[in-house]
């Protein structure tokens, strides 16, 4: 531990002097001998050091010269405060949505538009003996039905979990779900009926537009800003007209906003005046870059009116389809209707989890995730600054996988991706994001990949083939 804490000074020490511009961009460091002798450290806590210092982008090793600093100040300007129409007529664009997905599982593609982290960051093989010590711990080797509330070690495990945000959730306020889909489509279920309308962020990640027009709700989008999130006073102006409103309040996708505390507050006071519900998506809440994970609305939600729900999809296990809702004055209605669609959630699964959430694994895997994406998010923006048109939009994530790039006013994502596909790379373009007509010059990219050199042509090559299409 000491070890770890001394590499991890001596690198925060450095990269606040290249932010600084005690070292600049191309400028040679001195030696791992020399940083070793100079902090009284070993060599091989050096070495850790520059490698922290190499993974977030801020300097880079060359053969026979050492290490070189890599940084240049960031000079993107952020997209502006979306203003979406306020009206309900619109459609998504499912033959777009359609097509970016149908090649998602070829591999010869890099695939800016995958919504997941890639195998290499997750623990596969530790999930494995898990699923397989599961099989053999439960009764009748995990084939019969779990109680429709969901397994209770793994409830137990979420509970637990929600210390970090000081939660004050017990395994009796949690119901399980096949991921968090599945949770926002039981909360939806309990919440509205054929007709309602429903708030949202704009742009908001196409799976709940799907998911709200297929059980006959009205979509309404609200102005988000890509750093905040959505305008609680936006909001305000259109509750007379909402019977339910959904968020993406840590990390949202496809945008990334976060909201500030004091907005997930205003929110949750101002439904809770109107006994208007808020069904909350907290799926990338643990994937923060900072120092403590945010908040989430639930944490201030004092009448049971926050459907909180969560899930290892984005952080785990994606095929596990484990997920939860906390669904405050809604749980046994939750719970019946999950009874009735699915008897109970599969048994094995979330018993593998529980097992892996035990004992601090999961925290020290969410710890190391979390470095490398935030590595990675860094490179991302550094690759889109040195590759691509000068007056491209983009804010530096604070947290999740998701890049929202917003380009020249002459480009078409939806052809850009076209055109991309065809040097097999897929992006995922603005206009799945909305019911309107807006974002066409935007696209999602996801940092949820292994920084590479091959990931750094493959972005110059998007940045080559949009410079082509102004």
């Amino acid at each position: 531990m000491e070890k770890e804490i001394l590499y991890q000074k001596i690198a925060k020490t450095i990269a606040w002097q290249i932010k600084n511009g005690v070292w600049k961009t191309g400028e040679k460091l001195p030696s791992l001998r020399t940083i070793s002798h100079e902090n009284g450290v070993s060599l091989n806590t050096a070495i850790q050091a520059y490698y922290e210092l190499e993974k977030d982008g801020f300097i880079i090793s060359r053969p026979k010269s050492g290490y070189v600093v890599n940084y240049k100040p960031l000079r993107l300007s952020a997209p502006a405060t979306t203003q979406p129409p306020v009206q309900f007529a619109g459609k998504e664009d499912e033959d777009l949505i359609a097509e970016v997905y149908h090649s998602i599982e070829d591999v010869s593609i890099t695939r800016f538009s995958l919504g997941i982290p890639e195998d290499v960051l997750l623990p596969i093989a530790k999930l494995n003996k898990e699923l397989t010590r599961a099989m053999y711990s439960l009764p009748g080797n995990g084939t019969r039905y779990e109680d429709p509330q969901g397994n209770i070690r793994l409830r137990k495990d979420i509970a637990r979990f929600t210390y970090n945000w000081n939660g004050n959730l017990t395994e009796d306020d949690i119901v399980t779900t096949t991921g968090v889909t599945n949770g926002i489509s039981l909360a939806l279920s309990v919440t509205t009926q054929r007709g309602d309308t429903i708030a949202v962020e704009s742009p908001v990640y196409f799976g709940i537009l799907q998911l709200a027009t297929s059980i006959g709700l009205r979509v309404l989008e609200l102005p988000t800003n890509p750093v905040t999130g959505i305008d609680p006073e936006a909001l305000r102006k259109v509750l007379p007209q909402i019977n339910v409103c959904l968020l993406i309040s840590n990390f949202s996708n496809p945008m990334g906003s976060c909201m500030p505390d004091e907005h997930k507050k205003a929110i949750v006071q101002m439904l809770s005046e109107r006994d208007i519900p808020l069904i909350e998506d907290d799926l990338y809440g643990d994937v923060f870059f900072g120092q403590s994970r945010p908040r989430p609305c639930k944490a201030f939600d004092e009448a049971g009116g926050v459907l909180w729900c969560g899930s290892v999809s984005k952080t785990l296990a994606p095929g596990y389809r484990v997920g939860w809702i906390a669904p405050g004055r809604f749980k046994e209605a939750v719970i019946r209707r999950k009874h009735i669609h699915q008897i109970s959630t599969p048994t094995l699964n979330q018993e593998a989890i529980a097992n892996f959430m035990e004992n601090d694994r999961y925290e020290n895997h969410l710890r190391k995730l979390r470095h490398e994406l935030h590595g990675n998010s860094l490179r991302f923006i550094q690759a889109i600054m040195d590759y691509f048109p000068d007056d491209t939009r983009c804010i530096t994530p604070q947290g999740g996988f998701m890049l929202w790039v917003e380009l020249d006013k002459r480009i078409d994502t939806a052809d850009l991706y076209r055109r991309a596909m065809q040097e097999k790379i897929s992006i995922a373009p603005g206009r799945m994001f909305t019911l309107q007509d807006q974002f066409r010059n935007c696209m999602r990219l996801s940092y949820g990949q292994r920084w590479s050199p091959l990931i750094e042509e493959r972005l110059k090559m998007l940045g080559d083939i949009i410079w082509k299409s102004l």
